[in-house]
């Protein structure tokens, strides 16, 4: 399940002080977390509670959520809602749930979510990795923007959840890629339980698992110059109160990698019953603990960091930190989902310049015929990024290119779009030329009426875009657009000749037609 992409910078502003909550249902445990949020949007965290439970251990072996976890569940989810309550929190938007891989991956998900909907009011939402790794951004955001030793630097961001790796690559403060491997602690654990190993090779059989995330991870990273790595999760939390006397959780703190390296090869070979008894850890933390400092460890060794970074930032703060600003996506966050897509077309070789280009002239389209598609702002960097990615097919092949581009588009990862907003972009990118959407198309009937709609009007858009750069030099910077009876009259400035770009609007223009019930007509302005 996707989230609605939220709405536009500006669209909501915070008026009062407000109290929310914050639930993050994991693997392991569920957390919750009560902000107060300012009327200029600051926010202070005023308690935080964590609660074990196996849901991981349910869904990574069975992929089913048990009864009898499903009830456990429910009986920690009560208690944060009458804490909820406690804190006079009534407004149902001032209350956010979210669930990661467990929920997300189990069978019985629907009935989970049903079932703890009618014990306590409180409604779900099953986060995919892309709005994790959002959150992620958010949570560390200021680091990144104020911190001396990352703001020129290339940073790793990693945290090794319960059942998966969350990662971003930031340069410069910028967001170059994002991440994710289905390899969590839990599921490593998982693994070793099946290899049956003795307990002497159990670090053995754990390294061969995580050393092919590793290389991954590195090859994606690089070599060029030094690298930061912030360490994020409950584990390595825990391992910086043991092995730091001076730790103070609301700052970057350097914990060197050999110092972890010796911590995590004791620990590893201590039982669970151990590991309980002597770090007052519960056994869901206990079960995880050894996987997941490993996974740190053979991480900074492969990036050559002699020391991870450490904070207590945590999904929680993310969802603060966006609740704060009304769910808005600032113009920066919307930059960093423009980089990305922008690094995905120089990985497929494309036509930057004219990529770009339509992009721009897509947006003022958007912008200027708002009266006439009624789509919400949050549609506009939808257009935009399948604006800038129309053309990757073309690194495949140019027959059937628009084809081959929703392939690529669906198939890869642009940081901030989910699967769902992920295949909007693809279908709009694959309509930008050839037949209109069908409903037996490969995921278009797949669409709400309200999604195949905005597709639709998308595509339109994008195909009126292109044909404005058809000559490709982009000599069509400023037009202004209005509608007289049924026409939409496009108005271009300072041009001399527009024959070609007259011509791609004939061929063009019939899906704008379709849709909206206007012919386009382009006019040169004196």
């Amino acid at each position: 399940m996707d989230a609605k992409l939220p709405e536009a910078a500006g669209s909501r502003q915070p008026s009062a002080i407000r109290t929310v909550a914050v639930i993050d249902i994991g693997a392991t445990s569920i957390r919750m977390a009560i902000g107060e949020i300012g009327e200029s949007g600051s926010v202070r965290t005023l308690d935080t509670l964590s609660q074990a439970v196996s849901l991981g251990k349910d869904t990574f072996s069975d992929n089913v959520i048990r009864k009898s976890t499903m009830e456990e569940c429910v009986r920690v989810l009560r208690a944060y809602r009458n804490i909820v309550e406690q804190y006079r929190i009534k407004i149902p938007e001032h209350v956010r749930v979210v669930a990661t891989s467990a929920v997300r991956e189990a069978r019985n998900r629907l009935a989970f979510i049903d079932r703890v909907y009618i014990a306590t009011g409180l409604v779900i939402d099953p986060i995919d990795e892309a709005e994790v790794t959002r959150m992620t951004y958010l949570g560390v955001q200021s680091y990144l923007r104020n911190e001396p030793a990352l703001v020129q630097a290339r940073t790793v961001v990693v945290e090794i959840g319960g059942g998966s790796t969350e990662l971003l690559l930031v340069s410069h403060g910028n967001v170059i890629a994002a991440y994710t491997f289905r390899i969590g602690s839990l599921r490593l654990r998982k693994a070793v339980e099946a290899y049956d190993a003795p307990a002497a090779k159990v670090q053995h059989v754990m390294a061969s698992q995580i050393q092919r995330m590793v290389d991954d991870v590195r090859e994606q990273v690089g070599s060029d110059g030094p690298v930061e790595m912030i360490a994020l999760g409950g584990d390595v939390r825990f391992a910086a109160t043991q092995l730091l006397q001076d730790w103070r959780p609301d700052q970057l703190t350097r914990l060197p990698v050999n110092t972890l390296a010796d911590f995590t090869a004791r620990l590893i070979t201590l039982s669970d019953d151990r590991i309980v008894h002597r770090y007052h850890l519960s056994f869901p933390e206990a079960e995880t603990v050894g996987p997941a400092l490993l996974s740190y460890v053979m991480l900074a060794r492969a990036l050559n960091v002699e020391n991870v970074l450490i904070t207590n930032t945590n999904l929680r703060d993310g969802l603060l930190q966006e609740m704060a600003v009304g769910q808005a996506w600032t113009q920066e966050f919307r930059q960093q989902i423009v980089r990305s897509a922008l690094n995905l077309g120089h990985k497929y070789d494309f036509d930057e310049p004219h990529a770009s280009h339509v992009a721009r002239l897509a947006s003022q389209l958007f912008e200027q015929l708002q009266s006439e598609h009624q789509l919400d702002l949050r549609h506009e960097i939808v257009l935009h990024v399948a604006a800038l990615l129309h053309e990757i097919g073309g690194f495949v092949s140019h027959r059937s290119l628009h084809k081959h581009s929703m392939y690529l588009i669906r198939n890869s990862e642009i940081f901030g779009l989910g699967k769902r907003n992920l295949l909007l972009v693809a279908l709009v990118a694959r309509y930008h030329r050839r037949s209109a959407p069908q409903p037996l198309h490969e995921g278009y009937a797949t669409l709400t009426r309200e999604e195949r709609v905005a597709v639709s009007k998308m595509a339109a858009l994008l195909r009126i875009a292109v044909a404005l750069d058809e000559s490709r030099s982009q000599r069509i910077h400023d037009f202004t657009c209005r509608v007289e009876g049924s026409r939409l009259v496009i108005s271009i400035a300072r041009a001399e000749d527009l024959s070609l770009e007259q011509l791609a609007l004939r061929q063009n223009a019939g899906l704008f037609e379709e849709v909206f019930g206007l012919r386009v007509l382009l006019r040169i302005s004196r």
